[in-house]
């Protein structure tokens, strides 16, 4: 007999799972979240939030608006007229403080939301068991729990690079790059994907002379081409200094920095010497422990969690949602599986449209997309229609100051569906939410087109770009 019974139980309190755990809970299950991992808690107890709460999305953007803050005050005030006196100097300790409340205030306030929803919070790491007579049998911690329905969110974790150990001091993952304790003269980035772009940003803003080494030939192939290009060029001209091609060899690590020897993509070998080194070459889904082969529960052999597109895995009542299955390893994205789930749980409709899930980069510029690229339409050979309208043809963008790149949006040739929307720009992230909205419900970029936009607003460059698609821009 298990120690304890649920409708629903959660494994992981990361975006999935406490998303999850709430919605269950919401719909009235009776629902328990298990979560082992304590991160940086200083009495070494679970934490709620996951990598994105704790370790990634929000503590990286904690650290970007204050270095962004700093960059400002040191090269855009004097623009505008604003005179500070002295030299501008960062306080690396405070600005780690800061950073470390605004993660401790919104993991807290998570255990208040499930206190709120009558979620029960299970401190310990959820393996399977068994079956038993009223559904899964799950250990977590000491103890047993039963469950009819079981989510598994239990997330990512970083990849590491064979040859270079991880200490999180000198050579640091996602983790150990959010808490330098000084800034660094020389800083090394394994990898120019999102994780390495905004953290090379961050400490090259406040000082650092920073290498970003990539493997791949093509800089953010991810990326529409367009946008890619115009990135290159920004950040190159910023101060990141981004080699592709790149192939790591032997990696030397000591007390006061690495030496790492690498050939280029011109077949030239070189050395990279640096104070401290970002691994950032991806994410690995988080399977281990789960016990999965006493149940039968189907992995892949990257070790995701196979589903189907309502994320049901093979078992009865066993679902997956997240970093864990396929799909982008995005916040956002894993909160939609699990909401879905949810609902799919409760006989409800669940629903969530991967095509539609949004990309973001938070460099400055911003970097944000959703949908197709204009490459990928390409190599499908679909007939389609580009608008792209520069933030310089906009009013608020040169008003702020900040008028670098623009607005690309792609169409179906024949019926004007809107196919892809790509952004580099100030507050992309925000920006790119309409597109998704107008994508969702199959909009036409005339539908954009024909919306009142407010003026002046960086939204405007949308609508412009909407009506680019049909050569009618009206200021550019």
């Amino acid at each position: 007999m298990a120690d304890k019974q649920f409708d629903v139980l959660v494994i992981g309190g990361g975006p999935g799972g406490y998303v999850a755990a709430i919605r269950a809970a919401q719909l009235g299950f009776k629902t328990a979240c298990a979560e082992s991992n304590p991160y940086a808690d200083p009495k070494g107890e679970p934490r709620l939030g996951g990598t994105c709460l704790n370790v990634g999305c929000i503590p990286s953007k904690a650290l970007l608006h204050t270095s962004h803050l700093f960059e400002e005050a040191e090269h855009a005030f004097p623009t505008q007229g604003i005179r500070l006196e002295g030299k501008v100097s960062i306080d690396v300790p405070v600005m780690i403080g800061r950073k470390n409340k605004v993660v401790d205030q919104l993991t807290s306030g998570i255990k208040g939301l499930f206190k709120k929803n009558k979620v029960t919070f299970l401190a310990g790491h959820g393996s399977f068991e068994g079956n038993g007579p009223a559904g899964y049998v799950v250990r977590v911690g000491a103890e047993t729990v039963e469950a009819r329905h079981v989510i598994i969110a239990t997330g990512s974790k970083p990849r590491h690079l064979p040859g270079i150990p991880v200490d999180n001091r000198i050579v640091c993952d996602n983790v150990g790059a959010l808490d330098f304790d000084s800034v660094p003269k020389k800083l090394g980035v394994i990898g120019a994907g999102v994780i390495g772009l905004e953290m090379g940003s961050v400490w090259r803003r406040l000082g650092a002379e920073v290498t970003v080494l990539e493997a791949l030939p093509d800089f953010m192939p991810f990326a529409d081409m367009d946008v890619a290009k115009e990135a290159l060029k920004v950040f190159t001209k910023q101060g990141l200094d981004i080699r592709t091609g790149v192939t790591i060899g032997e990696t030397k690590v000591g007390a006061d920095g690495v030496s790492l020897a690498y050939t280029g993509k011109d077949g030239k070998e070189a050395r990279l010497e640096c104070e401290r080194l970002i691994v950032s070459v991806g994410r690995v889904p988080n399977t281990e422990g789960l016990n999965a082969s006493t149940v039968g529960l189907d992995v892949s052999d990257r070790g995701q969690i196979v589903v189907d597109g309502h994320c049901r895995t093979n078992l009865p009542n066993v679902y997956a949602v997240g970093d864990v299955v396929r799909g982008p390893m995005l916040a956002h994205k894993a909160m939609e599986e699990a909401v879905m789930v949810a609902e799919i749980i409760a006989g409800q409709a669940g629903h969530a449209n991967l095509d539609t899930v949004p990309g973001v980069i938070y460099t400055s510029p911003e970097i944000a997309w959703v949908g197709k690229s204009e490459q990928q339409l390409k190599a499908e050979g679909v007939a389609y229609r580009a608008g792209k309208i520069p933030f310089m043809a906009n009013g608020r963008a040169l008003g702020s100051g900040d008028p670098t790149g623009f607005v690309k949006m792609l169409a179906d040739a024949d019926t004007d569906r809107i196919l892809g929307v790509h952004i580099i720009g100030a507050n992309a992230s925000e920006l790119i939410s309409e597109a998704v909205v107008a994508m969702e419900f199959g909009g036409a970029a005339e539908d954009l087109a024909r919306i009142c936009h407010a003026h002046p607003t960086l939204s405007e460059v949308v609508h412009e770009a909407a009506l680019a698609v049909d050569k009618r821009p009206l200021h550019f």
